[in-house]
């Protein structure tokens, strides 16, 4: 038996688990939320910002997934540090929930 293979396989069975999750959960399981959040801006821009600033570009898959992956640095302080530990199919799944973010459809939190 090949104990190599053994030892490899739980670190493949990881990699599966996050692509396979729905967008939200893939936020929460890279972190994205201890700095974004859908609908308010914390220490990164609120998700609807990100959606409303770069949604009508025809690469906006691509422009926002490249951000993720690379890092970015905006107008505030802070810079979004690259993420190369995201896979670029769950980056463009993060990006594509992103962008479907409603900047009209802003929940009201009491």
């Amino acid at each position: 038996m090949n104990l190599g293979f053994l030892a490899f396989a739980p670190v493949m069975s990881m990699v599966g688990v996050a692509t396979a999750q729905a967008p939200e959960t893939l936020l929460q399981y890279y972190k994205c939320y201890s700095c974004h959040a859908d609908h308010e801006t914390k220490t990164g821009p609120a998700y609807v910002d990100v959606a409303a600033k770069y949604g009508a570009s025809p690469q906006a898959v691509t422009i926002v997934t490249a951000i993720m992956r690379k890092g970015a640095h905006g107008s505030g302080p802070w810079h979004m540090p690259p993420h190369p530990e995201v896979s670029d199919a769950d980056a463009r799944k993060i990006a594509r929930y992103i962008l479907s973010l409603n900047p009209r459809k802003i929940e009201k939190k009491n």
